[in-house]
């Protein structure tokens, strides 16, 4: 297949960020391209990346295992589960996905794009799991394990940062909240601070007309998280 030169520097840039250069471009272009692209192009062959999620959620369940069972030696299988469970989750998977601005370089149909699906967490998560499959295709688990380590590492240092970027507050607030008291839960924009490169967003979770909890983060989705935490804080509720 030939591929322009603006977007082969483009990729070029993508694999410097994530350290890791591939043999086999084709790999790569096949892990960015989003099932919808596929489809408005039927006319011509392009092999979208659902094929390489399957491969790399393997891959990171593998990897996530062999990391914190190593991390945590004292750990019993359960907490173990747990944790594993938290870090390989949709929105844990996003977030990392946010660091190395993973959405930029996905290839999208024009429905996909115009939803919003660059930013999507489901598309975000999925497209990592093809990504890392695609690594782990063309140099090796060990490159796949490097990779995946050397991003979290960064931007998650202790246990209690684990649980705490890739618990869902938002969830467990919700359905503890609802089946206790069956109100609706908003989340509002408070304020938003900050160039666009780099916003602080600050957001409140609302129930009937009362402020329960305040977060901030870099993106909406965040601040909705930790505004969410606080709620449950304020509810006696751990992130367990």
């Amino acid at each position: 297949m030939k591929y322009s030169c603006s977007f082969k520097d483009k990729l070029s840039i993508f694999e410097e960020k994530i350290n890791f250069k591939f043999n086999n471009i084709d790999i790569l272009i096949n892990a960015l391209t989003h099932s919808s692209y596929a489809n408005e192009h039927k006319g011509k062959y392009y092999e979208h990346n659902e094929r390489l999620e399957f491969l790399g959620d393997s891959v990171l369940n593998i990897i996530v295992s062999d990391y914190i069972y190593k991390k945590y030696p004292y750990y019993p299988e359960g907490e173990l589960t747990k944790l594993r469970a938290a870090i390989v989750c949709e929105s844990s998977l996003a977030f990392i996905s946010r660091q190395i601005n993973l959405g930029e370089y996905l290839v999208l149909g024009k429905g996909e794009e115009t939803t919003g699906g660059r930013e999507r967490d489901s598309v975000l998560a999925d497209a990592f799991e093809a990504l890392l499959g695609g690594i782990y295709l063309d140099g090796g688990l060990e490159k796949a394990k490097e990779f995946f380590i050397n991003i979290f590492k960064k931007n998650v240092i202790s246990l209690e940062e684990e649980k705490d970027l890739f618990f869902d507050y938002k969830t467990k607030f919700q359905e503890i909240f609802q089946k206790k008291f069956g109100s609706k839960i908003e989340y509002t924009i408070e304020k938003e601070e900050g160039p666009d490169h780099d916003k602080v967003f600050y957001v409140d979770v609302v129930v009937d007309n009362k402020i329960l909890g305040r977060g901030l983060g870099k993106n909406k989705k965040e601040a909705e998280q930790m505004a969410a935490k606080e709620a449950l804080n304020g509810m006696g509720v751990k992130n367990e």
